[in-house]
Formats: structure tokens, sequence, C-alpha cells
């Protein structure tokens, strides 16, 4: 969406104040830990943009609090799984031997939205070291949840997802949709149901500072259900303590991200591949 766009439907500006509102209506308090999924172009025109977004939420949080942020790098994926958009198979092999490293502190994201690629960058926030899967986070739990980051199953049980869930953590999903809601990836790893598998990944990593091409195991992950798990639980007696509401135009939803990844295991343990 254009900037002409986002200025034509939006009547009053955001602000960094106005945000503070809107989130504490929402639900979000001081203390927690929060997985923030985000769109900056559903809020409307913003006053100070991604940084406002940031700031507000940093506000609410307070000083015990954590924010926590997806910051994906998929372009360093295996080139042999391309598909948004595939390459030629001839390109694969100088992929593997000349993409540059994973590094926490210059690799961009890929298709995360500006609000987190802003995040990023920020002075003091950390990042974990998963060339696929980083997240970034600030505040009190930041080192626990983005240190030892595991390299193999890369959104299972050594991730910073399975850490937010150990802190009994929320998920704020601001202007998107389940499909962006990370959190049920974890759900994937610790269900079991008939097609789940596993296949090898590759990236380039920095070790001792040499560069290399690294493979390592992973899940086949698949999101096309998410929406419809986010439905469910949404109607279901797990889902009581979601929060809904507006941040500026961005419909949003605060979630218990334990009682969401309790309930998609059993979703997905039922209903995928069957």
């Amino acid at each position: 969406m254009s900037q002409g766009e986002i200025v034509q439907k939006t009547d009053v500006p955001a602000t960094i104040g106005s945000l503070q509102a809107d989130f504490n209506a929402l639900g979000i308090r001081s203390g927690m830990v929060l997985l923030v999924h985000s769109s900056l172009s559903a809020i409307g025109w913003v006053c100070g943009g991604p940084v406002a977004v940031i700031i507000a939420l940093q506000q609410v949080l307070g000083a015990t609090g954590t924010l926590v942020m997806p910051t994906h790098s998929t372009d360093l994926t295996e080139p042999s799984w391309w598909e948004n958009p595939p390459v030629p198979e001839s390109w694969w092999p100088v992929i593997r031997a000349t993409m540059p490293a994973y590094q926490s502190d210059l690799t961009p994201t890929r298709s995360m939205g500006v609000i987190a690629e802003t995040f990023r960058k920020q002075k003091g926030v950390r990042r974990s070291t998963h060339p696929h899967h980083s997240f970034c986070a600030y505040g009190n739990q930041a080192s626990y949840i983005t240190d030892n980051h595991s390299l193999a199953y890369g959104l299972g049980e050594g991730s910073p997802l399975a850490r937010i869930y150990d802190l009994d953590g929320f998920v704020l999903l601001l202007g998107v949709g389940h499909d962006s809601n990370t959190s049920m990836h974890l759900a994937e790893y610790r269900a079991t149901f008939p097609i789940k598998r596993t296949i090898e990944e590759g990236a380039p990593i920095s070790e001792a500072g040499t560069r290399r091409w690294t493979t390592f195991e992973d899940i086949n992950l698949d999101s096309s259900d998410f929406e419809q798990i986010g439905k469910d639980f949404l109607g279901s007696d797990s889902g009581s303590g979601v929060h809904r509401g507006r941040v500026g135009l961005a419909n949003c939803q605060l979630i218990p991200q334990r009682a969401l990844v309790d309930f998609a295991v059993d979703w997905l343990e039922e209903n995928r591949g069957k």
C-alpha cells in the first residue's frame, strides 16, 4: 500500500500517545513478555512510523517487560526449496558457495515488515543466531529468549518460541492474521501427525571468522491451516483469554501463547493429514 493510500484511509494520525492508549485498552501490561507480528500499513498513518510503534510498545511494557519480534532471513535457506520465486537449478551451487554468512547485526529480515526490520537495528536489542529463524528481543528476558537458539529444528524446543512458552508470554497480532503467527510452528514440532516429515536444510554461517555452508535437519513447515486453527481457537474455551481490539485502524489480537500452542498441538494431531 502506498503512502498516499494510507493517508487517504486515515482520519486521525496515530501518535505515540494514541498507540499507548490503544495497547493499554487491548490488555498489554507492564512486565509482559510480548511477541509481536505486525503490519505498519494496517495501523493507518503513524506519526513517526515504525519508530513510534516500537517506542509505544516499550513504554507500555515498561522496564520489566520484554518485547520480541521475528527477524527471519529466509533468503539464506537451501535454494532447492525456493518457490517465491524459484531460481534455476544451475544457480544452486553458486548460492551455496557464495551467499554471505548470516550476521546478526547485518543480515536483514525478509518479509517481516518494517516494524521488525527497524526494531532489529535498535541499540540494545539482542538477536538470536539462527540463520533462518532468528528473533530479536529487548528487555528483562531478552537474553534468556535469544541465547542458545539451536540450528536444527529452529522453531522447536531450542528456539525463542519455546522460551516464550516457558515464560508464559503473549502474542500480539498487530494488523496481521494467524498465517503470520510463528508460535503455531512450535505446535508443529510438538504434534504428531501422519504427513510430518524431516527435511535437510542449509545455510551460510560463520565459524571462527570463516564462512561455510552447513546443513542441518528441520521439519517441513506448513502454515496453510494456521488461519483455520486460529479461528477454531477463538471459538473454543481455550481461546477465552484472547483480547481483540484495534490499534489505530488495525484489527488486533492479544493471545496467551501457551494456550494457543497447546490448542494447536491437539488440533494438528486430530486434523492435519486426515
